[in-house]
C-alpha cells in the first residue's frame, strides 16, 4: 500500500509541476519550476504542512524537488534552535549536504563519460 501512495504522491506532484509548465500564459522553463518546487516545499515545511505530506507519502514526498525544499527548510529551523542565525545559516545547508555532494559528483561523471554540450 505504501507503494501506491509514493506512486501517486509523487505523481501529483509532477503533475502540479508540468501544469505550471503547459498551461501558464507565459514561458515557465523548467529552472523555473524547479525553483518554484523547493520554494514551496520549504515554506509547507515551514508551515508545518509538508511533514503530514511525507508521513503519508513516503518517497513520494521526499524524492521530489519539493522534498529537498523541506530537507533545507527543517536544517535552518533546526540549526536557529541551536546556533540562532548563524545556525540558521549553516543549518540548511548541512541537512541537505548527502543531496547536494550526490548531485555535484554525478553532473561531474556525467560530464567526465560524455560529451557536455556548452
Amino acid at each position: 500500500m505504501m507503494l501506491l501512495k509514493a506512486f501517486l504522491l509523487g505523481g501529483l506532484i509532477c503533475l502540479a509541476a508540468q501544469l505550471c509548465m503547459d498551461l501558464t500564459p507565459f514561458q515557465v522553463t523548467p529552472a523555473h519550476v524547479l525553483v518554484g518546487m523547493v520554494a514551496l516545499g520549504a515554506v509547507l515545511s515551514g508551515l508545518g504542512l509538508y511533514q503530514p505530506l511525507l508521513d503519508w507519502g513516503g518517497s513520494g514526498a521526499s524524492v521530489p524537488l519539493s522534498g529537498f525544499g523541506h530537507v533545507m527548510a527543517q536544517g535552518a529551523i533546526e540549526g536557529a534552535r541551536e546556533d540562532g542565525l548563524m545556525g540558521a545559516l549553516r543549518g540548511g545547508l548541512t541537512a541537505g549536504a548527502a543531496g547536494i555532494s550526490a548531485a555535484l559528483l554525478t553532473g561531474f561523471c556525467a560530464s567526465v563519460f560524455f560529451k557536455p554540450k556548452g
